[in-house]
């Protein structure tokens, strides 16, 4: 991960929370549980501590550079790629299609004010670098963010930058 540079020739996405998809989400939890029905084999319900986020793709032939991450206060967060493409009649999220590895972001409670994230550099060159394969066939690619111990959305930027071949 790196300081966001001035280089032009990257090409910064950043990860927008999906509010509608993720609401569905929720009403699909809330109606599992009104109903006292159980989720279907395999299913991926979402926890209250998730979001749904995506990645729009304006250009399909990109090489992974670098995470740009900050986030304000304590706390972890994860970053899980979803394989899935969503269609209008919410297809359920199955635990079968999300991606390895989880990016994981962390400020301890007994860091020092100012100290940096930590994160396993290895899992995010990979998992930054699934994205761009992913990229070569798709124009939007879902992921689930889950805030713990502390972590909130709102002191939440993540992004990631590439460099174009076209």
């Amino acid at each position: 991960m790196e300081e966001a540079g001035a280089a032009s020739d990257f090409i910064v996405l950043e990860f927008k929370e999906d509010v509608a998809l993720t609401e569905k989400m929720r009403r699909r939890v809330s109606s599992l549980q009104c109903s006292a029905q159980k989720r279907q084999d395999g299913e991926r319900l979402l926890l209250p501590h998730e979001a749904v986020y995506r990645l729009d793709f304006r250009q399909q032939d990109l090489s992974f550079r670098r995470w740009n991450v900050s986030m304000g206060g304590r706390g972890r967060f994860t970053v899980t790629g979803i394989s899935q493409h969503w269609t209008p009649d919410l297809t359920h999220l199955m635990t079968r299609q999300l991606l390895e590895p989880v990016g994981t972001f962390w400020r301890g409670a007994d860091d020092p004010d100012g100290a940096g994230l930590k994160w396993l550099e290895a899992d995010m060159q990979e998992f930054g670098e699934r994205i761009a394969e992913l990229a070569k066939v798709r124009k939007v690619m879902y992921f689930l963010f889950a805030f713990k111990d502390g972590a909130e959305a709102a002191e939440l930027q993540c992004s990631l930058a590439f460099s174009s071949h076209e």
